[in-house]
């Protein structure tokens, strides 16, 4: 290599290095600025903080949350308080700060806040600023006390009040939590309340025909029925397993197929791949009773097919039977109707729109129920449920 090649390589080399050091520079500029390194610690201090308000506010959540609260205020002490002015933790755990005195003193500015719906000022070394935490259109649901050796100034009050407002706005989250779960058990027993009484009186009747001519048969009935009861009231969450949902679909069908005999064909097709997906509990039950209630309307035998397929990432079930039919528009009334009156004689209409509800507020509007039907062309309902969504487990 001439002496020329050689310099001029190395003088390429050098150009790669400084622009890589540029890189280097500039990368390190990016994500280590001082502003950069306090926004994320302090984005993190924030949301350990909410993963404990977002239990709702008592003992133990205000416990795990105060430490955070305080590192986001920059104070020397913060405590948390209830709606009533009650203290439920303080930080850090010091009791030459947290004297007789200074607890006297922050109850009473928190009790203050906490019936005025205002921040209150108190002392002086340390100050006591007691901001309440009240969400927007919300009745206060507890009171941040800060302690503070400085004269609180407005950058300590603005920050002050703004750490109030995110605590306030994890504790409204919660609120809603909370009202969701409630409002999914009430469905839960309002569904329970629609298994069709028809069907538990048809049922017992079935069974007590066979006492006699077929006592073996009865007890195995009995046994079924026994087994669809406990499960259908168990004391669960809103949400199970689709193995467990077909099993109890199973026990229903035996029971309806003792009655009906030969006229009622029941088809399962369902991919093993997706007995694991979790859906909403009972969410099967009002489907297949409304096929066999509309697919035997009328008629000596009907067939009803079950099938669950896996599809990317949803599970597609439906329930389709061979039956009558009926009209779009007239399904849409009846329904309407039915939820409206919430009547026991059309449960399997109520339970449709129950179940329809459900999918929907646990996975969003893209996941209610599809009925495809038409005047002699049978029913078919179908349910499309994802393999996985947040927050959905059994």
């Amino acid at each position: 290599m001439s002496g020329e090649m050689a310099a001029a390589l190395v003088a390429a080399l050098l150009v790669v290095a400084l622009l890589a050091a540029i890189a280097v520079v500039r990368t390190r500029r990016v994500v280590a600025t001082p502003t950069e390194i306090a926004v994320h610690a302090a984005l993190h201090t924030a949301a350990l903080s909410a993963r404990a308000l977002r239990q709702g506010l008592d003992a133990e959540s205000a416990r795990d949350a105060v430490p955070h609260l305080r590192e986001l205020t920059g104070a020397q002490g913060v405590a948390l308080y209830d709606a009533e002015g009650h203290l439920l933790a303080h930080d850090p755990d010091d009791a030459l700060m947290w004297t007789t005195h200074m607890l006297a003193e922050c109850a009473r500015a928190a009790r203050t806040a906490a019936e005025d719906g205002r921040r209150v000022l108190a002392g002086t070394s340390p100050a006591v600023i007691a901001q309440p935490l009240l969400p927007d259109e919300h009745d206060v649901l507890g009171v941040l006390v800060v302690l503070t050796h400085a004269r609180p100034g407005p950058g300590m009050l603005g920050a002050v009040g703004e750490v109030a407002r995110y605590a306030s706005s994890q504790l409204e989250l919660a609120e809603l939590d909370a009202s969701r779960a409630r409002l999914d058990r009430a469905e839960v027993l309002a569904l329970r309340a629609q298994i069709s009484p028809h069907f538990v009186y048809n049922a017992l009747n079935t069974i007590a025909s066979f006492v006699r001519t077929d006592p073996d048969r009865a007890r195995e009935l009995i046994l079924d029925f026994a087994d669809f009861t406990r499960y259908s009231f168990r004391a669960a969450g809103p949400y199970t397993l689709l193995s467990d949902e077909l099993k109890n679909i199973d026990r229903y069908v035996t029971l309806e197929r003792a009655r009906f005999g030969s006229a009622l064909d029941v088809r399962l097709q369902v991919a093993p791949e997706v007995l694991g997906v979790v859906v909403p509990f009972l969410a099967l039950q009002p489907l297949v009773e409304n096929a066999i209630r509309h697919g035997l309307a009328g008629r000596r035998d009907g067939v009803i097919t079950l099938t669950a397929r896996d599809e990317g990432n949803d599970c597609v079930i439906s329930v389709e039977d061979d039956g009558v039919g009926m009209d779009p528009e007239t399904l849409r009334t009846a329904h309407a109707d039915a939820l409206e009156r919430n009547d026991a004689d059309d449960s399997a209409s109520v339970g449709l729109a129950n179940v329809d509800h459900r999918l929907r507020a646990a996975f969003g509007n893209d996941y209610g129920l599809v009925v495809e039907t038409a005047l002699g062309a049978g029913t078919k309902v179908i349910m499309r449920v994802p393999k996985f969504a947040a927050g959905v487990r059994v």
